[in-house]
């Protein structure tokens, strides 16, 4: 775990980088037939299911020690030679993975985030989205549409959530896609906001507790509480003593359908609201509301969904959404007034360099 905060861009430099991108793309699918340009997208679906066989491969972590030649990385990680250069060759073609002029393949940046053993590894966010039962829910978006509704109860008989908890093979490979995305956005979130300021920072439904050790380990005067579920909280309090964390931060067990610890002076729900549907979301709400003292905060981190046309990862969460949980991904008036509704007031909205927003709210 880093305790030096890692440097960021300037978030002024990445939106106009973004929109130098956007503009070009959206250029560049005016140029040629609409046809063409939606074949192109189409096609987005096999690149992800590429990305997920290299990820079931190993591809990446086979080549952690150096470069091989398409012999010995076939063998490497079992497969067809031929096969898995027609593999790496389209991924090569964007970004993940090269081939040296010596013929032998290579990591790249990108490949490296498909390692096992990195820093941010998005290895088992690959196997979860390239996953069958995950392609077999998105199957029946159409259905998701119609109804409104999302697809778990119809196809498997209960929720999405109550799946994964029931089939631990689809929990474990859900849970640890969470943890891997998790990662993913840690360092611009501790860049942009100083949770140094509170005394007392609960993380309500933190997973194993990796934001808030960062952030424990960078505010040496904050003391933290993580709540989660009891089969999750047992874990997270081992990981945490093994960080030499015990002393400062607590683990208590519970539902945030029920209650959370009282006294924080912060309460924090990271990727939280956005998964349940709003009624469920509402309680979640209502149970944070009724622990805060007077003068407390919350702070909401989550994807806040641009009000343009142009693209954003918020809008194709909010389908995933829409397809597994029944939850859904807001606008700053959405937030501002589902916020509103259960005894809050949104104060500011902090952005960061990655998709994530921070929504500070107060006690109305």
């Amino acid at each position: 775990m880093a305790s030096d905060q890692p440097r960021m861009p300037p978030q002024g430099l990445v939106r106009a980088v973004e929109l130098v991108r956007n503009g070009l793309a959206v250029a560049y699918r005016k140029l040629g037939p609409g046809q063409l340009a939606v074949m192109e997208l189409l096609a987005a679906g096999w690149l992800t299911q590429a990305i997920h066989a290299a990820a079931e491969l190993g591809i990446a972590d086979a080549l952690a020690d150096g470069p091989r030649s398409g012999a010995e990385l076939a063998q490497a990680v079992g497969a067809d030679e031929d096969a898995l250069h027609r593999l790496l060759r389209l991924l090569i073609g964007h970004g993940i993975f090269k081939r040296r002029r010596d013929g032998r393949y290579a990591l790249t940046p990108m490949a490296k985030a498909l390692q096992r053993d990195t820093d941010v590894s998005l290895r088992d966010a690959a196997l979860f989205f390239g996953s069958p039962i995950h392609r077999d829910n998105w199957s029946h978006l159409v259905d998701a549409v119609r109804t409104g509704k999302p697809v778990g109860e119809a196809l498997h008989g209960m929720s999405f959530f109550e799946h994964a908890r029931t089939d631990r093979t689809l929990g474990t490979l859900f849970d640890n896609a969470m943890t891997s995305i998790g990662s993913l956005g840690l360092a611009p979130l501790l860049a942009a906001y100083d949770f140094g300021r509170f005394e007392t920072l609960v993380d309500v439904g933190g997973g194993e507790g990796t934001m808030l050790a960062e952030i424990l380990c960078r505010a040496p005067r904050s003391k933290g509480v993580l709540f989660e579920l009891p089969e999750v909280a047992e874990s997270a309090a081992g990981r945490l003593a093994e960080l030499g964390l015990a002393e400062r931060c607590t683990v208590e067990r519970g539902s945030f359908f029920d209650e959370v610890p009282q006294g924080g002076d912060a309460y924090i729900l990271k990727h939280i609201l956005h998964d349940w549907p709003e009624d469920d979301a509402g309680r979640i709400l209502a149970t944070v509301r009724a622990a805060m003292k007077p003068g407390a905060r919350l702070l909401v981190i989550e994807l806040v969904v641009p009000e343009n046309a142009r693209p954003h990862p918020g809008k194709i969460i909010d389908l995933e959404m829409l397809v597994n949980t029944g939850g859904r991904e807001r606008t700053t008036d959405e937030y501002r007034k589902f916020l509103a509704r259960f005894g809050f007031r949104l104060t500011r909205v902090v952005p960061t360099v990655s998709p994530d927003n921070i929504l500070e709210a107060e006690p109305a």
